[in-house]
This record gives C-alpha cells, sequence and structure tokens, in this order.
C-alpha cells in the first residue's frame, strides 16, 4: 500500500469518531498519527489480507477499524473489558463489519476462531499468569496469524524508560491494567511456536523512545 492509500485509510478511520466524545476524538487521531503499529499493520495486511479477525484488546478499535477502512480485513470482532472505550468503538464502527464484545480476557482467555489475531499492547499489562495462557488461546483460535505487540523487557535503556512510564501511568491510566510485567520475548515467542507458528520479532517503535516489538507469527 502506497502512503496516500495508507493515508487516506487512517483519514477515514479518524472522522468515524467524529461524533463520539471529545477526549476519544483527539485520542484517536493522536494514536492513528504517532503510533507506528497503525501503518505497520495496514502494510502487512495489504500484502496478504488478513480474512476475519479478531483484535484481542481492541480498546476503542481504531486498528480494526483502520484495517477494515483499508480493505485489509473482511470482518473484524474486538474483545476488551473497557466498557465505554467499546461502546467508542462500536458507534465508530456502524456501518461496518466490525463487532465489539465485552470480556475480562485475563479471567476469560477464550477467543472464537479467527483467520487472524492481534494482541496490541495488552500482554504486558496483565500478570505473565494470565497472559501466557491468553496468548496460548489466541494461538488456538488463529487459522494463520497471531500478531503481537508488546514491550520488551531486553532493549536496554529503551525498556527501562518505557517500564518507568507504564508504572508512573498506572494512576492515569484506569484502563491499563492495575499492573507492569512484561514476559521475554523467547517466552512470547515458545508458546506461540508450540502452537504450530513460525515467529519473527521487529521492532515497533519507530519515531518514539518505546521498547514496543512486533511478533509476527504465521502458520507454515
Amino acid at each position: 500500500m502506497d502512503d496516500a492509500r495508507l493515508n487516506e485509510a487512517l483519514a477515514r478511520t479518524a472522522r468515524r469518531y467524529h461524533g463520539g466524545r471529545r477526549f476519544t476524538r483527539h485520542y484517536v487521531a493522536s494514536k492513528l498519527r504517532t503510533d507506528p503499529v497503525h501503518r505497520v499493520v495496514l502494510a502487512m495486511a495489504a500484502a496478504e489480507p488478513f480474512g476475519d479477525v479478531a483484535d484481542v484488546g481492541c480498546g476503542r478499535g481504531q486498528l480494526g477499524l483502520a484495517l477494515l477502512e483499508a480493505g485489509g480485513a473482511r470482518s473484524v470482532t474486538g474483545l476488551d473489558w473497557a466498557g465505554q472505550a467499546l461502546d467508542d468503538a462500536r458507534l465508530a464502527g456502524t456501518g461496518m463489519a466490525f463487532t465489539a464484545h465485552a470480556q475480562d480476557l485475563a479471567a476469560d482467555p477464550h477467543v472464537a476462531p479467527c483467520d487472524t489475531a492481534l494482541v496490541i499492547d495488552l500482554l504486558y499489562v496483565l500478570p505473565q499468569s494470565r497472559a501466557l495462557p491468553l496468548l496460548a488461546a489466541v494461538a488456538a483460535a488463529a487459522r494463520r496469524r497471531v500478531l503481537v505487540r508488546t514491550l520488551d523487557p531486553g532493549q536496554g535503556w529503551r525498556s527501562r524508560l518505557h517500564l518507568a512510564m507504564e508504572r508512573l501511568g498506572r494512576p492515569v491510566w484506569p484502563h491499563a491494567g492495575a499492573v507492569v510485567d512484561p514476559a521475554p520475548i523467547s517466552v512470547l515467542t515458545q508458546v506461540l511456536a508450540h502452537a504450530g507458528f513460525a515467529v519473527t520479532v521487529a521492532p515497533c517503535w519507530a519515531g518514539t523512545p518505546f521498547a514496543n516489538v512486533l511478533l509476527d507469527a504465521a502458520r507454515p
């Protein structure tokens, strides 16, 4: 996907939130503009469409809606526990092949079968005792691909800075989880490999000081 088409898909996605809450409008517009994961994932889906997508920990749903706007997914099902954020996602997704369901993923890791599963910025805000079973459930549900973006604790100063910011933000980010407990990337890779995926890992922090990496797990 060329830059012009990608930018237009992101702009259309941002406009979908104009009828919602003021905070959500500004938050989503900022995320779409500054968070590199949106461009990276949309480029992947342009090269190989994702089919039916489960967005596990979807938040306000902007990544899934961007995929639909760009033609990179047939349908998207968002799962998250934060009711107000899901309301924002449902409103923005009106008229699209998008549904959202409230689910405490830490307590109930069940994920319905899908072609592609997205797990973006979720696992490291769960205790590892909950995050790893959830990842295993996601891997069992995904027929073709799992994309995981997470905080890599092995990235030196980036990891130290990112962890400090996450921990300082707990009191003001009420929907982000009570803990910050990133599993080593080797442990996450092992869970996915055990489920039959070939895994590659690449930085996903372009333009930011964070320690985010993207695990791209595909079935051979």
